[in-house]
């Protein structure tokens, strides 16, 4: 019986120390530093539901649609069945110029200001050809396989 017990002792000590071992990574890991942009901040708060007709274009992988909100206008992006992307429409290679702003182009898969010609990927807004040096700005988006959640600044 006391064998039991030391080996029940041994077991909850190891238990204990897997635990703190991971607390310990946890609380030591880098934290992501908020990506950079030259964008100005826009608050952003819309919840919509995917299934709404006028949302018909993102209800598909690699579907995206404009949406109004942010500076210049949104892009969402149908990243896959449980991901979807919004980006913001304001350019970064001159992102005080109203009329610079990402316009998505026949592909599908690049934007491009038709004032600069900086070119970016639908995907996740990182430069394609420049001026631009920055991507494009992201706001962070929730997707829960009905609603959609944009939130940010």
């Amino acid at each position: 019986m006391r064998s039991q017990f030391l080996e029940l002792k041994k077991s909850y000590r190891l238990l204990i120390y897997v635990f703190l071992a991971g607390v310990l990574v946890l609380a030591c890991r880098k934290r992501q530093p908020p990506p950079v942009t030259n964008v100005p901040p826009a608050f952003v708060d819309i919840t919509m539901l995917i299934n709404e007709p006028l949302n018909f274009k993102i209800q598909v992988i690699g579907g995206w649609m404009y949406y109004p909100g942010g500076i210049n206008g949104l892009i969402l992006y149908r990243k896959s069945q449980q991901e979807i992307i919004t980006l913001e429409r304001t350019s970064t290679a001159a992102p005080n110029n109203p009329n610079a702003r990402a316009k998505v182009q026949n592909d599908s898969f690049t934007c491009k200001d038709t004032i600069s010609g900086s070119a970016w990927q639908i995907v996740d807004g990182t430069v394609i050809n420049g001026p631009a040096t920055l991507p494009l700005k992201q706001y962070p988006t929730s997707f829960d396989g009905n609603e959609i959640r944009i939130r940010g600044n």
